[in-house]
Protein backbone atom coordinates (compact mmCIF):
# COMPACT_ATOMS: atom_id res chain seq x y z
CA UNK A 1 0.00 0.00 0.00
CA UNK A 2 2.79 1.90 -0.04
CA UNK A 3 2.26 2.92 -3.79
CA UNK A 4 -0.07 5.16 -2.73
CA UNK A 5 -0.35 8.64 -1.39
CA UNK A 6 -2.31 10.09 1.46
CA UNK A 7 -4.38 11.67 -0.76
CA UNK A 8 -5.25 8.26 -2.75
CA UNK A 9 -5.83 6.24 0.47
CA UNK A 10 -8.54 9.16 1.47
CA UNK A 11 -9.84 8.76 -1.89
CA UNK A 12 -10.25 5.19 -1.68
CA UNK A 13 -11.37 5.33 1.81
CA UNK A 14 -14.68 7.90 1.18
CA UNK A 15 -15.25 5.97 -2.23
CA UNK A 16 -15.70 2.77 0.06
CA UNK A 17 -17.90 4.23 2.71
CA UNK A 18 -19.88 6.54 0.63
CA UNK A 19 -21.19 2.76 -1.24
CA UNK A 20 -19.40 4.21 -4.49
CA UNK A 21 -21.51 3.34 -7.16
CA UNK A 22 -21.11 3.95 -10.96
CA UNK A 23 -22.34 7.48 -10.79
CA UNK A 24 -20.15 9.30 -8.43
CA UNK A 25 -16.92 7.21 -10.24
CA UNK A 26 -16.08 4.46 -7.89
CA UNK A 27 -15.78 2.57 -11.23
CA UNK A 28 -12.83 4.54 -12.90
CA UNK A 29 -11.31 4.21 -9.47
CA UNK A 30 -11.67 0.57 -9.17
CA UNK A 31 -10.29 0.33 -12.98
CA UNK A 32 -7.40 2.15 -12.56
CA UNK A 33 -5.97 -0.29 -9.97
CA UNK A 34 -4.18 -3.27 -10.37
CA UNK A 35 -5.04 -6.02 -7.81
CA UNK A 36 -1.92 -5.74 -5.09
CA UNK A 37 -0.12 -9.24 -4.85
CA UNK A 38 -1.60 -10.69 -1.65
CA UNK A 39 0.69 -12.94 0.38
CA UNK A 40 -1.13 -16.21 2.55
CA UNK A 41 -0.72 -14.24 5.85
CA UNK A 42 -2.45 -10.89 4.19
CA UNK A 43 -5.35 -13.34 2.68
CA UNK A 44 -5.55 -14.65 6.07
CA UNK A 45 -5.90 -10.75 7.56
CA UNK A 46 -8.24 -9.84 4.78
CA UNK A 47 -10.52 -12.96 5.12
CA UNK A 48 -10.57 -12.67 8.90
CA UNK A 49 -11.10 -8.96 8.43
CA UNK A 50 -14.36 -9.38 5.96
CA UNK A 51 -15.77 -12.31 7.79
CA UNK A 52 -15.86 -9.76 10.89
CA UNK A 53 -17.18 -7.30 8.83
CA UNK A 54 -19.91 -9.66 7.69
CA UNK A 55 -20.78 -11.13 10.83
CA UNK A 56 -21.51 -7.17 12.20
CA UNK A 57 -23.85 -6.85 9.43
CA UNK A 58 -27.21 -5.90 10.56
CA UNK A 59 -29.00 -8.23 7.71
CA UNK A 60 -26.92 -10.87 8.35
CA UNK A 61 -27.57 -10.99 11.81
CA UNK A 62 -31.13 -11.00 11.39
CA UNK A 63 -31.04 -14.09 8.94
CA UNK A 64 -28.81 -16.32 11.27
CA UNK A 65 -29.94 -15.67 14.61
CA UNK A 66 -31.15 -19.75 14.76
CA UNK A 67 -28.73 -21.34 13.37
CA UNK A 68 -25.69 -23.26 14.18
CA UNK A 69 -23.58 -23.56 11.30
CA UNK A 70 -19.95 -25.11 10.96
CA UNK A 71 -19.00 -23.70 7.23
CA UNK A 72 -15.42 -24.81 6.20
CA UNK A 73 -13.70 -23.00 3.01
CA UNK A 74 -10.99 -23.90 0.99
CA UNK A 75 -8.75 -22.29 -1.62
CA UNK A 76 -7.61 -25.93 -3.69
CA UNK A 77 -4.49 -24.60 -4.40
CA UNK A 78 -2.98 -22.88 -1.63
CA UNK A 79 -4.17 -25.48 0.51
CA UNK A 80 -5.73 -22.78 2.45
CA UNK A 81 -8.59 -23.29 4.66
CA UNK A 82 -10.19 -21.57 7.46
CA UNK A 83 -13.80 -21.93 9.57
CA UNK A 84 -16.43 -19.82 10.12
CA UNK A 85 -19.05 -20.93 12.93
CA UNK A 86 -22.44 -19.71 12.75
CA UNK A 87 -24.20 -19.39 16.00
CA UNK A 88 -26.93 -17.46 17.03
CA UNK A 89 -26.59 -14.50 15.21
CA UNK A 90 -22.55 -14.22 15.30
CA UNK A 91 -19.88 -15.37 12.74
CA UNK A 92 -17.15 -16.59 14.25
CA UNK A 93 -13.33 -16.72 12.32
CA UNK A 94 -11.15 -19.05 12.93
CA UNK A 95 -7.93 -20.38 11.01
CA UNK A 96 -8.26 -23.83 11.82
CA UNK A 97 -10.24 -26.02 9.33
CA UNK A 98 -13.21 -27.58 11.40
CA UNK A 99 -13.35 -31.27 11.20
CA UNK A 100 -16.16 -32.24 11.14
CA UNK A 101 -18.54 -29.10 9.26
CA UNK A 102 -22.14 -29.14 8.30
CA UNK A 103 -21.02 -26.92 4.69
CA UNK A 104 -17.42 -26.90 3.20
CA UNK A 105 -17.12 -23.97 0.54
CA UNK A 106 -14.27 -24.89 -2.26
CA UNK A 107 -12.69 -22.60 -4.89
CA UNK A 108 -10.36 -24.69 -6.82
CA UNK A 109 -8.08 -21.48 -7.82
CA UNK A 110 -7.54 -18.31 -5.43
CA UNK A 111 -5.99 -16.11 -8.24
CA UNK A 112 -9.30 -16.40 -9.43
CA UNK A 113 -11.07 -16.06 -6.49
CA UNK A 114 -9.92 -12.42 -5.24
CA UNK A 115 -9.36 -11.58 -8.97
CA UNK A 116 -13.46 -11.83 -8.96
CA UNK A 117 -13.48 -9.87 -5.60
CA UNK A 118 -11.32 -7.56 -6.25
CA UNK A 119 -13.54 -7.09 -10.14
CA UNK A 120 -16.72 -7.04 -7.77
CA UNK A 121 -17.89 -10.36 -9.13
CA UNK A 122 -19.15 -12.89 -7.16
CA UNK A 123 -16.55 -15.87 -6.98
CA UNK A 124 -19.89 -18.47 -7.09
CA UNK A 125 -18.93 -19.66 -10.98
CA UNK A 126 -16.03 -21.80 -9.43
CA UNK A 127 -17.62 -22.68 -5.98
CA UNK A 128 -17.96 -26.03 -5.00
CA UNK A 129 -20.45 -26.81 -2.09
CA UNK A 130 -20.63 -30.10 -0.22
CA UNK A 131 -22.60 -30.86 3.04
CA UNK A 132 -25.90 -30.25 3.98
CA UNK A 133 -27.58 -28.27 1.56
CA UNK A 134 -30.63 -27.27 3.43
CA UNK A 135 -28.06 -25.15 5.62
CA UNK A 136 -27.18 -23.11 3.12
CA UNK A 137 -30.35 -20.68 3.75
CA UNK A 138 -27.95 -19.40 6.93
CA UNK A 139 -24.60 -19.44 4.86
CA UNK A 140 -25.99 -17.62 2.07
CA UNK A 141 -26.25 -14.13 3.77
CA UNK A 142 -22.93 -14.51 5.62
CA UNK A 143 -21.14 -15.61 1.89
CA UNK A 144 -23.10 -12.64 0.20
CA UNK A 145 -21.97 -10.24 2.94
CA UNK A 146 -18.46 -11.72 3.27
CA UNK A 147 -17.68 -10.89 -0.67
CA UNK A 148 -19.27 -7.52 -0.76
CA UNK A 149 -16.69 -6.71 2.53
CA UNK A 150 -13.97 -8.84 0.90
CA UNK A 151 -14.06 -6.20 -2.12
CA UNK A 152 -14.08 -3.46 0.29
CA UNK A 153 -11.43 -4.91 2.39
CA UNK A 154 -9.02 -5.43 -1.01
CA UNK A 155 -9.60 -1.98 -2.18
CA UNK A 156 -8.72 -0.50 1.44
CA UNK A 157 -6.91 -2.96 3.07
CA UNK A 158 -6.58 -1.77 7.07
CA UNK A 159 -8.29 -2.32 9.99
CA UNK A 160 -10.24 0.14 12.36
CA UNK A 161 -6.89 1.58 13.53
CA UNK A 162 -6.20 1.96 10.38
CA UNK A 163 -3.13 -0.18 11.00
CA UNK A 164 -2.37 -1.84 7.64
CA UNK A 165 -3.55 -6.00 6.55
CA UNK A 166 -1.38 -6.01 3.98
Amino acid sequence: MDDFSETEKEELKDTIESGGGPEDGADSVKDDLPLPAISKRAARRLIQRALVLAGRDRNVRQHIREAKVITLWVLEDWQFEWTAVIERGKVHFDRRPARAPDLTLRWPNEEEFFTALWEGRDPIGSLLVEGNLSLRRFSDPVYSAFCRFMQQVLRHPFDDAENPLI
